[in-house]
């Protein structure tokens, strides 16, 4: 099912304290048209910069996801993300004065109730997803923590998280569906040990941290003196030395809302690969660096492709059948290279040819060697195309397609009997004055097999 990008409908605005920062600052949050991304303007700075959130743009990850642009940094911003990404927001600009977002409660739950008040809207633009075909794993061998991403229909996450500690040791936290993520997810809270706050301090962290904005866990006894320091510089309630907890000014909302928090976090970075998932993501003791660092191995892979690897599944029913491409195209056996339509798009097709060993120009390419001919398969790449273009016209029978021009042509790989060749076409300008440019992909496995550009020409001639 093809699926339209989103926005939201209406503008609306946060306010509240910086969690490392401590600095108040202002985010707003707009509609943006088709395929604009999400994109954070620091309103604040020369220029108003944008820094567009991808993967690529991330900088630091030290409690928390920061990415900048030359000058222009904005940290903390994974709750935002996570609220976005389960709402389906394809497309929003953000403007934020100040160097990083609000922490708020320390959850995602403030933006989830201002998507729901503002509500979200279809765009005309197709939804392009990050579709899992098998799995991808990635593990940081420093600090153990691991990422498993394995194929579904849909996105989904575990989480496992450990600690050496009496208080928070293991926990585990799962969503099975992105609607779960209002009412059992957006709503947990960012958490900290109280035997880090000293070090988080010396880094000129958590400035804005309180009790009401964070769950504080007190696991290891620490002297009267020692603890009374902290809590003053935090401007928290001094505390009993000897009662080992939990420290937050409302009770937890789930016994495993640290979990609950960890797969927040997770959903926000993985969004920053820049398109949504189709997949179940298994993550151990996972953490901002690990997480944005996978996010970054996916979202390098599409950016070298310049494309989402198309997902072929035998069993579903085509769009077009070989019936319904005889209808469309002139081409006849031998020479109709294409199987089947198994997408159309706004902006692109996807075929299918099956290659057998008894196709007829493997008797003399080559027999000892059969390889079936880049020419024929730039030919096949040319027939998908053509059914592309024709689609967009109200009586396509009437209509023949044209190859007038072939650049960029690069041959990558072998296709020989028994590969499955999935054709993908897009097109790269506007259909002008009965003339498309396009580019195209012949894809064995998973790997680009042919790769081409072309123009063709669409004329009225029955």
């Amino acid at each position: 099912m093809i699926t339209k990008q989103k926005t939201i409908k209406g503008s609306f605005t946060l306010t509240g304290k910086g969690l490392h920062s401590g600095v108040v600052t202002t985010l707003t949050f707009h509609p943006a048209p088709n395929n604009f991304g999400r994109r954070i303007k620091r309103v604040d700075l020369e220029g108003t910069p944008e820094i567009e959130v991808l993967a690529e743009n991330v900088v630091e990850t030290s409690r928390g996801t920061v990415i900048a642009k030359g000058e222009a940094k904005v940290s903390t911003i994974e709750h935002a993300m996570a609220a976005l990404y389960a709402f389906g927001v394809d497309n929003c600009l953000m403007e934020v004065d100040g160097p990083e977002f609000p922490i708020l409660d320390g959850s995602a739950a403030y933006y989830v109730e201002a998507l729901e008040r503002v509500g979200t809207e279809e765009q005309s633009a197709d939804r392009e997803y990050f579709v899992v075909h098998e799995k991808i794993e990635y593990k940081d061998e420093q600090s153990g923590s691991s990422i498993i991403i394995l194929p579904d229909e849909e996105f989904s996450a575990n989480v496992l998280v450990t600690y050496p500690s009496p208080i928070l040791s293991n926990q585990f936290a799962t969503m099975n569906d992105l609607c779960q993520f209002k009412d059992e997810i957006s709503s947990c809270r960012t958490f900290v040990f109280v035997r880090e706050i000293a070090a988080l301090l010396k880094m000129n962290l958590i400035k804005g941290g309180d009790l009401d904005n964070a769950i504080v866990i007190y696991d290891q006894q620490m002297s009267e003196a020692d603890i009374n320091e902290l809590t003053d510089k935090l401007n928290m309630p001094r505390i009993d030395v000897s009662d080992l907890g939990y420290l937050q000014k409302i009770p937890l909302k789930y016994d495993n809302e640290p979990a609950r928090h960890k797969l927040l976090d997770l959903i926000g970075d993985l969004s920053l690969i820049g398109k949504p998932i189709k997949g179940h993501v298994i993550a151990t003791c996972p953490g901002h660096k690990v997480n944005t660092d996978f996010a970054k191995k996916i979202y390098s892979e599409i950016k070298k492709q310049g494309f989402v690897m198309p997902h072929y599944n035998p069993a579903k029913e085509p769009l077009l059948d070989l019936v319904a491409l005889k209808k469309l195209l002139p081409h006849r056996w031998p020479f109709l290279l294409i199987d089947k339509i198994i997408e159309i798009k706004e902006r692109g097709v996807v075929g299918v040819k099956n290659v057998s060993g008894n196709e007829e120009f493997f008797i003399g390419h080559f027999p000892d060697e059969p390889v079936m001919p880049g020419v024929l398969l730039v030919e096949a790449m040319a027939q998908t195309a053509g059914i592309l273009v024709l689609t967009k016209l109200e009586e396509p029978e009437k209509y023949s397609t044209y190859l007038l021009k072939i650049d960029n042509v690069k041959f990558r790989n072998k296709v020989v009997p028994g590969d499955t060749v999935i054709f993908k076409v897009d097109l790269m300008t506007d259909i002008r004055r009965g003339s498309a440019y396009m580019k195209g992909y012949a894809i064995v496995a998973n790997k680009i097999a042919v790769e081409a550009e072309f123009l063709a020409q669409v004329v009225k001639n029955k």
